[in-house]
Formats: C-alpha cells, sequence, structure tokens
C-alpha cells in the first residue's frame, strides 16, 4: 500500500496536495497497486483526491489536532499506516512529520525527491543536493521508505480513479514538550514556496515604500512575492517571503529576481527555478551568471515599464 499524507489550510488541501497524489500514482502504477490519502482535519471533498489517482481517502477527524504538532501528527499517522511507501510534499509541515515516521516505521528517508522512480527494484530516484546545486541517484533496498517530493518536481496531473472515503477518529497522547501559543497564517497571498511565478525584490529596492511596484508586476502576472535575507531582517517585507539559504526554498517555472546582486545564500534558495530572469543596474552583478535572461537597467524605470507591457498584452488578450 502506497499512503500519501495531505495537507489542508482550514480544511482546504493545499495545491501540492495534487503533485503527490499524482507522484504516488505513478509509484503505484509500477508496482501494481493502489494510493491511501491520509489527512486531518480536512473539509474539502475526497472527490479532488480521486481525480489525481488515490483510491482511499482516510480523514482523521479529531479537534484536539487543530494545533499542529509534528509529533502527535505523526504518532496518529503511524497507528494508520502499514505499507511500504509513505509519501510526504517537502513543506515545512510535512518534513516536520516525516522523521517521526521513520523513527517508527524503521524506515529509509529519501528527502526532496524531484523525478519518478528510476527502478523499484531497489527503489531508485533523483533527488536534489547541496541547496538546490546538485542533483544525486539515490537508491535503497530497504522494505520501507519514506520519501518527500520537491515541490513543482513532476507536476500535477488528473488520472481519475473511483475512490471511497473514511471518517475516523484516534485517540491521540498529549505532548507537554511541544506547546503552540501563537499562529500567524498569510492570508490573500499566494505561498512563494507552491507559486509557479514568483517576483523577488532585494535591497536594491531602496525601501519598504517602494515595494508596491513589485506587486504590482506580481498582480498582473499572478505571481507571489519574495525577498532576501537582508531585507526580511530590516522589517522591509515579512520573513514568511524569505527565500535562500535560510529561508524558503522555492522551484518555480518562473523567477524574476530584481534589484538583487545574487550572493550565493539567495541564489541557493531559487536555483531550482525553471527559468530565471535578472533585472539590475550592474552590468557585473553575480546573479547575471545565474540567469537564463537579463536586463541592465534601473530597475525603477524597468519595471513599471514591463508591468505597463504586461498588462496591455494581458488586456489585449
Amino acid at each position: 500500500m502506497i499512503y500519501a499524507y495531505i495537507e489542508n489550510s482550514k480544511g482546504k488541501y493545499k495545491k501540492e496536495a495534487y503533485e503527490l497524489i499524482t507522484y504516488a500514482k505513478i509509484l503505484a502504477d509500477e508496482i501494481g497497486d493502489s494510493v491511501t490519502a491520509l489527512t486531518i482535519n480536512s473539509e474539502d471533498s475526497s472527490e479532488q483526491l480521486y481525480k489525481f489517482g488515490a483510491t482511499k481517502v482516510i480523514n482523521i477527524q479529531d479537534e484536539s489536532l487543530q494545533s499542529f504538532n509534528p509529533k502527535v501528527y505523526a504518532s496518529v499517522l503511524s497507528k494508520i499506516i502499514d505499507g511500504n511507501y509513505i509519501l510526504f510534499a517537502h513543506t515545512n509541515e510535512s518534513v516536520s512529520i516525516a522523521p517521526y515516521i521513520v523513527k517508527e516505521k524503521s524506515a529509509a528517508y529519501i528527502t526532496q525527491a524531484i523525478s519518478r522512480p528510476l527502478s523499484v527494484t531497489p527503489f531508485k530516484v533523483k533527488r536534489s543536493v547541496f541547496s538546490g546545486k546538485g542533483i544525486a541517484v539515490v537508491e535503497t533496498q530497504e522494505p520501507t521508505i519514506v520519501l518527500t517530493l520537491s515541490v513543482n518536481s513532476v507536476g500535477a496531473k488528473e488520472n481519475p480513479v473511483s475512490g471511497i472515503e473514511e471518517k475516523i477518529t484516534v485517540t491521540t497522547i498529549a505532548d507537554p514538550t511541544y506547546q503552540v501559543k501563537q499562529q500567524e497564517v498569510a492570508t490573500g497571498k499566494l505561498d512563494v514556496k507552491v507559486a509557479e511565478l514568483v517576483v523577488g525584490a532585494g535591497r536594491g529596492m531602496k525601501g519598504p515604500e517602494n515595494w508596491g511596484i513589485i506587486e504590482d508586476l506580481a498582480n498582473v502576472l499572478g505571481a507571489a512575492t519574495a525577498c532576501t535575507k537582508p531585507v526580511a531582517d530590516l522589517g522591509w517585507r515579512p520573513h514568511a517571503e524569505h527565500v535562500g539559504q535560510t529561508g524558503k526554498t522555492i522551484s518555480p517555472k518562473l523567477y524574476i529576481a530584481i534589484g538583487i546582486s545574487g550572493a550565493i545564500q539567495h541564489v541557493a534558495g531559487i536555483t531550482k527555478s525553471k527559468t530565471i530572469v535578472v533585472i539590475n543596474n550592474d552590468p557585473q552583478a553575480p546573479f547575471f551568471k545565474t540567469a537564463d535572461y537579463g536586463i541592465v537597467g534601473d530597475l525603477f524605470e524597468v519595471v513599471p515599464e514591463l508591468t505597463k507591457k504586461l498588462k496591455a498584452f494581458k488586456d489585449a488578450h
């Protein structure tokens, strides 16, 4: 049996859920098995998961699980899981849970997988290494495998099947060593971690009062906004937008870097982007070496003009 842990936010499945089910279905077809999705306190229709290949959805209903606790979540999931493959999206929530499952099941642990399985006996797959700067082929012959899938690595593809839903309750054990005192959830914005289009900016913006031109461009593109660590540390932008080696690692289809010199710490977080566009007034900026396309110019002139042209194109089509 193949299990996939499906995250939700306020009861709604997160976007990466569909990519994970797609991956689970690919694996299931190769080994002649089926996919069971595990979710906690979801309010979404399980039909959405059947569309991508889940033949069973186990929805764990428990008020005591409203506040996230990775150790307790792992304990609950371990009681249900009885299979050789346990899949997670490579997100902050899931990678907090997965190691506990690995310990409980004495499983092999493969993180940041970026390809469909190259073989299943032994299990072999490509994974991202060195902060996205390299790719390794790893294999294991362990009977039980816990795997995290890099977001936007294989894409979501519908593969409809007939499915059933089972709602269950479980006995949870409180964890006195872990207490949630406050939760802050970003609303009304795309999550930079899973967005397909991202517009990022750095200290070249000169101050938070100028960020409107970044948001204007992002709005026209339907993109998420990101920033460098210094920008977040200065309080110009929320830390939830910090992308880099010590922040979030992203893999969008398009990343536009504006006013960012290209320090290795930031570049490490965006190297898995499919296409990188850099806008900077310094032709010697290190970021141009990483870019697929580059524009040398004053961002305060280039970005508004780019936004204007894109908006005109969008309105015409």
